[in-house]
């Protein structure tokens, strides 16, 4: 559930890539391409780029049950400038997101997994939709994933958002946020001094990722640090931290953990769920996409 945007790409002042996006949007490529039944829940405008986004969902294996090509309303679009390591600042150029009349919520059952997220997931235009949605996912015993993607452009705003991100915490199974998050939210970069005073009281359990540095994982029992491979030559890290929603996904399906399996997870199923989301990941730093390649997609399968 969340937000699409077209991501024009840029290096060296010029657009090398114009691709669909947005944070969920880049994860559900991913697992469509890996076969999983999947169904994204979104809007977009009614034009030409609302219009590809949608094809391309169909394209890509996702259900497009509740997703919606709004008469009237502009797609959003963001603009994606690459460093020479391949990472992005950006500016967005999008109306605030808002629900509209008629909007019907999915219907859930144990262990289905709800991806949701960023500014979509705790502003107040998007509330009537994704209250619901959490509470009608927790009834039927899901596994809720909230990733923050925090972006330094809502900073002026955190006063306002953090009771209903503190809210998104009590509903999610799990929460995940990068060091760049919670630098802009808590001045921290600390994975475990963030999960004691700012998530442990609302949600068990935590993945703090640091690009190309560690990944903590906080339970109530035990914290686990795993080192983050190496990529050589990133051309893009764009849908990196999307990709790494989509591989531990991915993973928590292949694996058959289960909302009650989560907590009780030893260093090891731990970290065979950190190496699916890892792979994700830095097979879309090679290249411009937002999401997996069907070749790698085809490979992870076969494994």
């Amino acid at each position: 559930m969340g937000e699409t945007v077209m991501d024009i790409l840029f290096k060296d002042g010029r657009p090398v890539a114009a691709v669909p996006g947005g944070s969920s949007f880049n994860s559900i490529i991913s697992i469509g391409r890996t076969g999983l039944p999947c169904r994204f829940v979104g809007y977009t405008g009614h034009d030409r780029v609302g219009l590809g986004t949608q094809a391309f969902l169909q394209e890509n294996g996702v259900s497009i049950d509740f997703f919606e090509v709004r008469e009237g309303e502009k797609s959003a679009i963001s603009l994606a400038y690459l460093d020479k390591n391949g990472d992005a600042s950006y500016q967005f150029y999008k109306d605030i997101p808002h629900v509209r009349d008629g909007w019907a919520t999915p219907v859930f059952h144990r262990d289905d997994v709800l991806l949701y997220g960023s500014y979509y997931a705790a502003c107040e235009g998007m509330r009537p939709q994704v209250a619901p949605t959490l509470h009608t996912a927790n009834e039927a015993g899901a596994i809720l994933y909230y990733d923050l993607n925090f972006r330094q452009s809502h900073a002026h705003e955190l006063d306002e958002l953090l009771p209903t991100i503190h809210q998104n915490f009590r509903e999610s199974t799990l929460v995940r946020g990068s060091a760049d998050d919670f630098e802009v939210m808590y001045h921290s970069r600390n994975a475990q001094d963030i999960y004691t005073r700012h998530i442990s009281k609302y949600c068990p359990l935590f993945i703090c990722t640091a690009g190309s540095e560690t990944i903590t994982i906080c339970t109530p029992t035990a914290t686990y640090t795993f080192d983050a491979p190496q990529i050589e030559q990133a051309v893009s890290t764009v849908g990196a931290g999307d990709n790494f929603n989509a591989g531990f996904i991915y993973g928590l399906v292949r694996e058959n953990f289960t909302r009650v399996s989560l907590p009780t997870l030893d260093r090891d199923g731990w970290q065979r769920l950190i190496q699916y989301a890892t792979a994700f990941a830095g097979q879309v730093c090679q290249s411009t996409n937002n999401f997996i390649s069907k070749e790698f997609a085809q490979e992870i399968i076969k494994l």
